[in-house]
This record gives C-alpha cells, structure tokens and sequence, in this order.
C-alpha cells in the first residue's frame, strides 16, 4: 500500500508543525489530531495510510489510542508508528505490544522518519 496521508497526532503544536514539514516536504498529505480521543474519530472518518502518535497527551495516552485503533476493525489496518519522547526499552516494547508497527524517539530527524515509512 503507498502511502500518502499521514496524520499527525501530538497534544504539541510545535511537534505538529515539525512533523508536518518533514512529511509535506517529501510529498505526504498531513492532517493532525491532539488528543487521542480526536485521533480515534478522525481515523474511522478519514482512514489516513499512516498514523504518527505521540504518547504523552491529555485524556487518553497514546499507548490506549494505538491499542484502540490497531484492535477496532474498521481502522485495525492503518499502521501506527510511535513518536515520543519516552526512549526506554520497556516503553518501545509496551507500544510494540499495543499495536504500534515501529517506534520513534523524539527528536525525529526527517531521515529516520523516512526510512522507517519507507519499511512499512
């Protein structure tokens, strides 16, 4: 499956505005959501290629919003690839289990990040 949409989910505008850059800059269109609750309702209505996801956030964590969206049948085929802050071997292993295809520790550079689109 090509990819082409990706959406953005992160409760920081600033890493919203970083992680669209990198993805518009390389052809991606990017929507976005800041909260997981808005994430989960955006992916059912729009069904983007790809979600990046960001862990720490108000209300739902990121891990429950990849659980919920990678268990839920109608957005269960969207990959998800975790984007945080939190590095430790025992978080990446946490949202491998959740459902998350790939896990990326913030800061993102553009070359990592592509490379792991590109390997999905």
């Amino acid at each position: 499956m090509a990819i082409k949409n990706v959406m953005v989910v992160d409760d920081s505008p600033t890493e919203v505005h970083l992680l669209r850059e990198i993805l518009t800059k390389n052809g991606f269109t990017v929507t976005s959501a800041s909260s997981g609750e808005e994430a989960i309702a955006k992916a059912k209505a729009e069904k983007p290629d790809l979600i990046l996801m960001d862990v720490v956030m108000p209300g739902m964590s990121g891990f429950e919003t990849t659980r919920t969206i990678t268990k839920t049948p109608e957005t269960a085929g969207i990959p998800v690839i975790i984007c945080t802050t939190k590095g430790q071997e025992t978080d990446k292993a946490w949202g491998l289990r959740q459902g998350a295809k790939d896990y990326i520790v913030k800061p993102v550079t553009e070359k990592v990040l592509m490379e792991k689109i590109k390997a999905l």
